[in-house]
């Protein structure tokens, strides 16, 4: 399959390099244009009862809807009770343009002392947005930010239409910040690792097609759905970081094989057969991954998962398609413009790192595994004691209008217009509401319950507190009000950011386990198909549960405890987001097993040519571990870029991320699985006498069906009795990363 894929590049490739030009002409002049079309947050799910409360609400007659915009007038020299400050305040919000409010609320409107600060010099007024949808919400608050800033007083706007809109910005800020940062960097490694400039370019631009590809994929999906403006994020991350991966990995092998090789289709097909097929099945691991954010009702989530499946899917294909067009129509030209590399000694390698450290885990396996299984549950061990909380204005940067506000709303005023719980009564009237508020009021944590509203054949309650919405206080106040008895016919729906938040948890608990069955069994199968075992994706599963712990205690340690909060520059609230450890899990299992195929790919290969389990594992190790570690350093440099991002929760995504891949593609792959694999010997490539049988009917095989001009060398394998061990059986020090043409030293013995 990959060999003809391969061939048929070859002969077509100037075809594919013409497609492909069209594609990016498209994408350039109608994808980019996603970003009009996507929407702000998403957070919330559309199938829970808070979201049923605000449907509810935004259908009651009078206009009186959450507080959308917060806008706080403050006069140094006047007071509120002056007739000056007041006529300037209300004629304001009275000239708001037509359309754009469905109604607004002040001092002076409602006569309450919670509008006004303590030294009365600042008073805000609440404005309820025209529309239902986030993109109507996002039009009328842009409509009407200029307009809501007072002549002669200082006017500051907060609230979640404000908070949204400056996310936006930041988001914007951010991703041309990050791909900055990153591409120069991402560059000058891969000049450093291929030695050639125009190697080092293959990746960039198979990258900015995955970028640009995701793009279009996502602006489709927005004729059809609400898609996040987050999704933007993963796109840019994963698109530019695994097109480097996959282009890496396919360079690398290319260059490989050109010296051996008759002629450069050869070359080609060789490449395809082996890390083709590699980077389809490490693609489509991701992929999955992905897709099971699908299965959450939540549109952020589901947002992240098209943006990422999208960015996975082009960088694969444009990895199996456009780039070996690239490298059929380069040739041997793939290694023009070289770059000295003076540390690079002249005849190749004699002593590669990661053969050094293959042979040092095959001489003392149940050491290492012991060793690095009790340094990952140590390091997954703040996990345990995790907060999960919601999203506010403090994952803006301190200074952010919209933050500061919130914080003016807490510290200078008796009451914050978020800390109130909406109940909605349905099929009453405020008379039939009485005793209800009244043994609303009676529940310990309210400060205080009226109707504020009625129409529609319901009623709105606003219950208050002194609590933060996000704190659990505030979440087990919610769940006491849903269990007080409501008046006979009548229903009650309890929404505001608290019951949002509420429900938010509850919709990810129940889906989790779910996605955790979708994942596993799916990459169980993707996995045997590959590899023809049942026990390397077993083991692989739970070596991926091993370095997420660790990855996700450290996000707990850093962001719900607040260490290094200075150094990265976050407010920590005591809490992790509650969605970002399930959009974690999703993106860093799909890298773990995408570093998990390749090591797999090259060690399969070495066994079906020699059936020596611990020779196979030592020198596929020894093969891989400079790609997969140069391919690493690459995807943190890529993902970190987005660590410095000012949105709190993206850059826990980024710092996490770099943690996990850290971990994953160096003590996970370079040390636990080797010595796990050396373990358990030939068991690793058991399976059941049927499913064993139809592997190998219709199994993937690396390099199935091609035929080498020449064989591959081999050194002679020397063999080593450990104590309490099988015989160990070391292959050579190699680094085929650098120099892939070296001739084999001498084999190593202990």
């Amino acid at each position: 399959m990959f060999e003809a894929l391969g061939r048929r590049t070859y002969r077509s490739r100037r075809w594919v390099l013409g497609l492909a030009g069209v594609f990016v002409l498209v994408a350039v002049t109608w994808g980019v244009g996603v970003f009009s079309a996507l929407t702000q947050g998403g957070f919330e799910d559309p199938g829970s009862e808070s979201a049923k409360a605000l449907t509810r609400i935004e259908a009651i007659a009078d206009g009186a809807g959450d507080a959308d915009v917060v806008a706080i007038y403050t006069d140094p020299d006047r007071t509120v009770d002056d007739t000056g400050f007041r006529n300037t305040v209300v004629e304001t919000l009275q000239d708001l343009p037509a359309g754009e409010v469905a109604g607004f609320s002040t001092y002076w409107s409602t006569g309450s002392d919670a509008f006004v600060s303590a030294d009365r010099h600042s008073t805000f007024a609440t404005v309820t947005l025209a529309g239902v949808s986030d993109e109507e919400k996002e039009e009328a608050f842009a409509a009407v930010r200029d307009h809501l800033r007072a002549p002669g007083l200082q006017t500051e706007l907060g609230g979640p239409s404000a908070v949204y809109s400056d996310v936006s910005s930041q988001v914007e800020s951010d991703i041309a910040r990050a791909e900055a940062l990153s591409l120069p960097i991402v560059f000058l490694l891969l000049v450093i690792v291929f030695g050639s400039l125009t190697a080092a370019a293959m990746p960039l631009v198979i990258g900015g097609l995955a970028i640009l590809g995701a793009f279009t994929m996502l602006h489709v999906l927005t004729l059809f759905t609400d898609v996040s403006i987050f999704a933007i994020n993963i796109v840019t991350m994963l698109g530019l970081g695994l097109a480097v991966d996959y282009a890496l990995f396919v360079v690398s092998r290319f260059r490989e094989e050109l010296p051996r090789a008759a002629t450069v289709e050869d070359a080609l097909v060789r490449t395809m057969a082996t890390a083709g097929r590699t980077v389809a099945f490490s693609g489509l691991t991701v992929a999955v991954s992905l897709a099971s954010l699908l299965l959450f009702p939540q549109p952020f989530l589901q947002s992240m998962g098209f943006g990422g499946m999208a960015a996975v899917l082009v960088a694969m294909i444009g990895a199996l398609t456009v780039l070996p067009a690239l490298l059929g129509l380069l040739g041997h030209r793939i290694d023009a413009l070289r770059v000295p590399r003076p540390w690079r000694r002249a005849g190749g390698a004699t002593g590669g790192v990661w053969a050094r450290v293959a042979h040092g885990v095959m001489r003392r396996p149940l050491a290492v595994a012991g060793a690095v299984i009790a340094l990952l549950l140590v390091l997954g061990t703040p996990f345990l004691r995790a907060e999960f909380g919601g999203v506010d204005s403090r994952v803006l940067p301190a200074g952010t209008e919209s933050r500061v506000v919130d914080e003016k709303l807490a510290s200078q005023f008796p009451a914050d217009p978020s800390a109130t719980i909406d109940v909605v009564l349905d099929g009453a009237d405020a008379g039939t509401a009485t005793s209800y508020v009244d043994r609303l009021r009676s529940l310990p944590g309210v400060t205080g319950a009226e109707v504020v509203a009625a129409g529609d054949g319901a009623v709105r309650i606003a219950v208050h507190h002194d609590e933060l919405p996000t704190s659990r206080e505030a979440r087990g106040l919610v769940a006491d009000i849903r269990d007080v008895r409501a008046p006979a016919g009548t229903e009650v729906l309890v929404g505001g950011e608290s019951a949002e938040l509420v429900d938010l948890l509850a919709g990810l608990r129940g889906t989790l386990p779910w996605m955790a069955l979708f994942v596993g069994i799916v990459t169980l199968l993707l996995l045997f198909a590959a590899f023809g075992s049942v026990v390397l994706p077993l083991k692989a599963l739970v070596m991926n549960v091993l370095s997420l712990g660790a990855a996700f205690g450290a996000v707990v340690w850093i962001f719900q405890d607040g260490h290094l909060s200075g150094l990265l520059d976050f407010t920590p609230t005591g809490a992790v987001e509650a969605s970002n450890p399930i959009l974690m899990l999703a993106i860093a299992f799909g890298l773990s097993m995408d570093y998990e195929v390749f090591l797999l790919s090259r060690i399969r290969e070495e066994w079906d040519r020699t059936g020596d389990n611990t020779g196979a594992v030592a020198t596929g190790l020894a093969r891989t571990g400079g790609i997969i570690t140069s391919a690493a350093l690459l995807l943190i440099v890529v993902i970190g870029a987005f660590a410095t991002s000012g949105i709190t929760f993206i850059k826990m995504i980024g710092v996490g991320l770099v943690i996990a891949i850290l971990v994953d593609a160096t003590i996970v792959r370079g040390l636990l699985v080797p010595a796990t694999m050396r373990l358990l010997g030939t068991a690793n490539w058991w399976a059941p006498g049927p499913l064993r049988r139809a592997w190998e009917r219709y199994g993937f095989r690396e390099g199935e069906g091609f035929v080498a001009e020449e064989p591959i060398r081999r050194p002679q394998l020397v063999p080593i009795v450990l104590p309490a061990v099988d015989p160990v059986y070391l292959g050579t020090d190699l680094d085929p990363l650098y120099d892939e043409n070296a001739p084999l030293p001498a084999p190593v013995s202990g």
